[in-house]
């Protein structure tokens, strides 16, 4: 395939890929069913050189949050996103600063006090970027029905005004994600349900089984996400035929490529476009 030359692609067995993909294509649309991160997945890492922001970041920079509360959100970023990306922790040693990030973050975002009716206007406003080539990926898997799972360590709310806004939000999409709760008068109040961080997508999987069992006969999956944690992300599904297991890697790139090709199929290394999962959809569909 010849978005395979490009040089942001790489992977460690060609052979096996060759063979998924095969075994993909064989099972055409019927089968298939798409599992994927959002943020820096399905999002941007950079624009033009610079950091596009996750859901979570388009409300720490937006006009509603008090110049203090971003400070420390800020603050709580410097702190703990060098420990999520470092190469030399291991999952489970990294697991409890996660939770710890997540839980003063959204409680200071709780004491913002943030309008529900606010967040249409939010998202408008912020520098919110879906990978190139998106159009193409969410439209043609609605084309086919085929079902699309985005399970996002990010903000819910957030996530799916983006994709409202992008014209993507079709039938065929479900998200889970964690959830603002807001009080009788739209202010933010709490979160719903167990928090979901970049972590612990094993457990929240096994939590949608439901969904999964819905979908026995999608057997073939198609997973895409940036970090090592997403790898989990398909451990709800009952009867896997073929998956294939495509990784944005997006930062720390020359400590991280070794560990990526160990454990995804393909690595997209510094690619900010769909290019090469939608020149796969295009094989299968």
């Amino acid at each position: 395939m010849l978005e395979f030359q490009k040089k942001t692609v790489h992977f460690k067995d060609p052979e096996r890929v060759e063979e998924i993909i095969c075994g993909l294509i064989k099972g055409g649309a019927a089968k298939l069913q798409i599992i994927t991160d959002f943020d820096m997945t399905l999002s941007r890492f950079s624009n033009n050189g610079k950091r596009c922001p996750t859901c979570h970041n388009i409300i720490d920079n937006c006009k509603m949050v008090t110049e203090e509360c971003r400070k420390k959100l800020l603050q709580l970023k410097d702190t703990y996103y060098p420990i999520e990306i470092d190469p030399n922790l291991t999952i489970e040693e990294k697991f409890p600063f996660m939770v710890e990030w997540y839980f003063k973050s959204h409680t200071l975002l709780i004491e913002q006090g943030l309008q529900k009716d606010k967040l249409p206007e939010i998202v408008r406003e912020s520098d919110a970027c879906l990978r190139e080539g998106y159009e193409h990926f969410f439209d043609k898997l609605q084309e086919h029905n085929v079902p699309m799972f985005i399970f996002s360590a990010g903000l819910g709310d957030v996530l799916e005004e983006i994709i409202r806004q992008a014209g993507v939000y079709h039938p065929n999409v479900k998200v889970v994600s964690n959830f603002m709760e807001f009080d009788e008068h739209g202010v933010l109040k709490g979160f719903k349900g167990e928090l979901i961080h970049v972590y612990n997508k094993h457990d929240g999987a096994l939590k949608n089984t439901e969904y999964f069992k819905q979908l026995k006969d999608n057997c073939n999956i198609i997973l895409l996400g940036d970090s090592l944690g997403d790898l989990n992300m398909a451990d709800g599904v009952p009867n896997v035929e073929n998956i294939l297991k495509i990784g944005f890697l997006n930062d720390k790139v020359e400590e991280l490529l070794e560990k990526y090709l160990d454990s995804y199929d393909i690595v997209l290394v510094k690619d900010e476009t769909l290019e090469v999962p939608n020149s796969i959809l295009q094989k299968i569909l």
